[in-house]
């Protein structure tokens, strides 16, 4: 189930396309409920989230952008709600990033699942697993494989996923990787939701320090991560979010020149 069927299916109807790209604009608990019931009724449907820099990536590669088409796609980070709020003059209800979010839909979830995990470094990944069964003890997560493998191991991993079924397929392997394998690789045989989480099993895993908690409430999370590993992240922030940010505003005066203003739950 992609974004468009999701809607017509829940009643969610709260669009915001941001460079292209139609996000949900839900409520924290909203999402939690429709998760859940995508699961309790196997709707399969792949999940990511989009940020800044995701969405730069998507700019310019449309094979990506074609990918994400067939996604159920959540607002993550202080850059699209401030490019919600340009567009369409409001910010995204909640900040549904999947470093956040995801643990705390397991926590929210009682009904028991299986949770099938993927990428990371195997120690990062088990450690991971660990940790997410103490924060939620009714289900069973299970590590199929580290992100470390070559195309001709992909068979035996993705029978594995089949044969293991999970309710959950947590995905992490970076962007764009994990989508487009995600995209390549697995439908509804394989797992109800698979979700793309990206460093989500290293920041679980503890081999990635995630920002002070005050700092996540204030929106600087990205000011930390680009503090902590400046080498690797500089261009994505530094660069990349004022670049964003332009474009936002290219498609803000491309809509006015057109003469249209979209609709909160409409997108082209």
């Amino acid at each position: 189930m992609n974004m468009h069927a999701a809607r017509a299916a829940f009643g969610f109807d709260s669009l915001k396309a941001i460079l292209g790209i139609p996000v949900l604009a839900i409520r924290w608990d909203d999402a939690i409920a429709l998760l859940n019931r995508l699961i309790a009724e196997q709707r399969f449907t792949k999940v990511s989230f989009l940020n800044a820099h995701n969405a730069n990536i998507a700019h310019t590669d449309p094979v990506f952008a074609e990918a994400l088409d067939d996604f159920l796609i959540l607002p993550d980070g202080i850059g699209v709600d401030l490019a919600a709020k340009l567009l369409y003059g409001a910010p995204f209800p909640d900040n549904l990033n999947g470093t956040d979010f995801v643990p705390a839909f397991l926590q929210a979830s009682k009904r028991p699942l299986t949770v099938g995990l993927l990428g990371a470094t195997r120690v990062n990944a088990e450690a991971a697993s660990v940790k997410l069964a103490a924060l939620a003890v009714q289900h069973d997560f299970v590590v199929i494989h580290d992100g470390y493998f070559s195309p001709a191991q992909e068979p035996e991993i993705i029978d594995r996923i089949a044969k293991l079924r999970p309710d959950m397929l947590l995905v992490a392997m970076g962007v764009p990787r994990q989508e487009l394998w995600i995209e390549r690789h697995i439908d509804e045989r394989h797992c109800t939701l698979p979700i793309a989480v990206g460093a989500l099993l290293d920041f679980l895993s503890g081999s990635v320090p995630r920002a002070p908690l005050w700092m996540r409430r204030v929106r600087l999370e990205w000011l930390f991560r680009l503090a902590v590993e400046p080498g690797r992240l500089w261009r994505r922030y530094v660069v990349g979010n004022p670049l964003f940010l332009w474009r936002v505003v290219k498609q803000k005066w491309s809509r006015g020149a057109e003469g249209v203003a979209d609709a909160p739950g409409e997108f082209r």
